[in-house]
């Protein structure tokens, strides 16, 4: 049987990342986050016995996932390259001086905070989301086809990226 992937959710996954990595089940198809605070506990080899009953089951299905074959890591967000994306809308915007204002805010410490404030500031947030959806949409295409997985396009199907 093929395993049919949701686009919808690989993408989620890949634009959550933070201090997690996200892991696609080759036989099941599904998708599991893992922190790095669990991976932490996990390798320290320590006795789970002093956690909650919820937090040793997390813990056991991420020594499970981190010991088996089954599991491919998705690509972290060190592979998906945020700004670069974020530099390609900025060339993309039609308005000259808006696409200028952009670009200069980009540049230096604090440009994700510069840039989010300048696509509200000028409305532009929805082409903003599209955009960043679609960059995330041709990572996944890539990974899942590279390795050998089908996927169904339900991008649609959420009303909105935040």
């Amino acid at each position: 049987m093929t395993v049919v992937v949701s686009l919808r959710d690989f993408v989620d996954e890949m634009q959550a990342f933070s201090e997690e990595h996200a892991y696609l089940n080759k036989v099941t198809g599904e998708l599991i986050t893992i922190t790095n605070d669990d991976i932490a506990v996990i390798e320290s080899g320590d006795d789970w016995g002093d956690y909650p009953e919820w937090q040793q089951s997390i813990f056991q299905n991420a020594k499970e996932v981190l010991s088996s074959d089954d599991y491919l890591e998705l690509p972290s967000r060190f592979d998906i390259h945020e700004y670069e994306i974020m530099e390609r809308f900025c060339l993309s915007v039609s308005d000259e001086k808006i696409r200028d204002v952009l670009l200069g805010k980009i540049r230096g410490s604090g440009a994700f905070r510069r840039f989010k404030d300048m696509i509200y500031r000028y409305g532009i947030e929805e082409d903003w989301f599209r955009f960043r959806d679609e960059a995330y949409k041709e990572i996944a295409i890539s990974w899942l086809e590279s390795h050998g997985f089908a996927y169904t396009d339900d991008m649609n199907k959420r009303e909105k990226s935040v």
